[in-house]
């Protein structure tokens, strides 16, 4: 049997308010160029299909033109689909009736039965090969919101909560499959030890919680299709368990890497190979400094002259960062100025202030940081150092997790 791994392909969204559709265009007619190629059985998707959890109708329509698109040039094709942190689990299950005439499925929550138990028939997957038979099961692990694993049957321990939910899916999966058929986990999770990016990467970590172990998906689960981090890697070095990574840079901390989807191939409950796929970059991002402004406005002189034949989409996205030693009122004009008839599109100026001179016990190598660099974790500990003087507590950071998580569910209703 053969898999595509994808993961965390945030349609709809856009870099410092500029839209990223044509580059998200060019990876999913890359990815239906792949499929054809290879034509694997399966196409796993592991969450964060949407950047946010009300996508613009743009985004829903690249989503399901791919479907249909791959769909209609490989019919045998199974896709397994499932919601990540950024998703709205409701919105992605919405059209599953729809979904799963053309064999996608599309897992957005976990749900109980009246005695309390797991649903875990609807999280599993039978995954046929091109004659039909079953060669895997996949167990679907869209992202656990507390809600939906404390309570009741479950107690209060977020950690715990999920930690049964695995083991009652597992032994319901072991139950269910016959001696040489694979186990496929997809979940989109935050694994302990995985390298997070800087600046895209919504927290998943609740309070004083902690990632999750990779100790929670035993010897029996043949492959682990993750999403949430950006980076391609492997957790605990681990060849079976993997984050495939975004398939394009969703921030300028991620252009020092190439983007990926994985090739796995198994025969029977053996793992053979996983194997990277590097997808094209349509269009790159680019970063100047820091470094002083004058500087920098030789580097942007340095650049390219824009070429009319070319394609203005194409363009790369560029990121200018300054390092002033006091405040530059022109500085955005001095740099737009220096930009005009210049290959590139400008999407950020970031200040940065050393030696300012101050003595009122202020970092003299203090960073000017704009709000969208900062979680809103980081920025509930900051408001709270300034109005009271002291770091906030870890239980308060706690309740201000849940509270935030609560606001994120109300959010997500279509």
């Amino acid at each position: 049997m053969r898999l595509f791994h994808t993961s965390d392909w945030h349609l709809g969204q856009n870099l410092h308010g500029q839209d990223r559709d044509f580059e998200h265009g060019c990876f999913l007619e890359w990815l239906l160029r792949q499929l054809k190629l290879d034509q694997p059985d399966v196409l796993l998707i592991a969450g964060d299909i949407f950047d946010t959890v009300n996508p613009p109708v743009k985004a829903q329509e690249r989503l399901y033109d791919f479907i249909v698109g791959a769909h209609e040039q490989q019919p045998l094709l199974t896709i397994v689909m499932i919601a990540g942190n950024h998703d709205s689990g409701s919105r992605i299950e919405l059209p599953a009736p729809l979904m799963r005439r053309l064999r996608t499925h599309a897992l957005g929550r976990v749900l109980w039965l009246d005695d309390g138990q797991l649903d875990a028939e609807r999280l599993l997957l039978p995954l046929p090969d091109a004659s039909g038979d079953i060669r895997a099961w996949c167990l679907a692990l869209p992202f656990l919101r507390p809600a939906e694993v404390t309570g009741a049957q479950l107690g209060d321990n977020y950690l715990r909560g999920i930690g049964q939910v695995h083991e009652w899916l597992i032994a319901a999966a072991n139950a269910k499959r016959t001696p040489g058929q694979a186990l496929i986990a997809i979940s989109h999770a935050h694994m302990a030890g995985g390298s997070v990016s800087e600046d895209s990467e919504r927290s998943l970590i609740i309070g004083n919680a902690e990632a999750l172990p990779a100790s929670l998906f035993g010897s029996t689960i043949s492959y682990v299709a993750l999403g949430h981090l950006h980076k391609p890697q492997k957790v605990n070095g681990e060849e079976r368990i993997r984050y495939s990574g975004s398939p394009i840079p969703l921030s300028f901390s991620e252009i020092n890497y190439q983007h990926q989807i994985l090739d796995v191939k198994l025969d029977g409950e053996t793992l053979l190979s996983v194997e990277p796929k590097l997808i094209p970059r349509a269009v790159n991002l680019q970063r100047i400094g820091p470094a002083p402004l004058a500087e920098i406005l030789l580097q942007l002189a340095e650049l390219p002259n824009t070429d009319l034949l070319e394609d203005l989409q194409r363009q790369p996205w560029l990121e200018v960062r300054v390092r002033l030693d006091e405040p530059q009122p022109d500085l955005r004009y001095q740099v737009e100025t220096a930009l005009q008839g210049k290959a590139v599109r400008l999407v950020r100026i970031a200040a940065e202030y050393a030696g300012t001179g101050r003595n009122d016990g202020a970092d003299d190598n203090a960073t000017l940081i704009e709000l969208d660099q900062l979680s809103p974790q980081e920025l509930f500990s900051r408001a709270w150092q300034d109005n009271y003087g002291s770091e906030v507590d870890e239980q308060t950071l706690k309740d201000f997790a849940e509270l935030l998580q609560d606001v994120q569910m109300e959010r997500e209703q279509p």
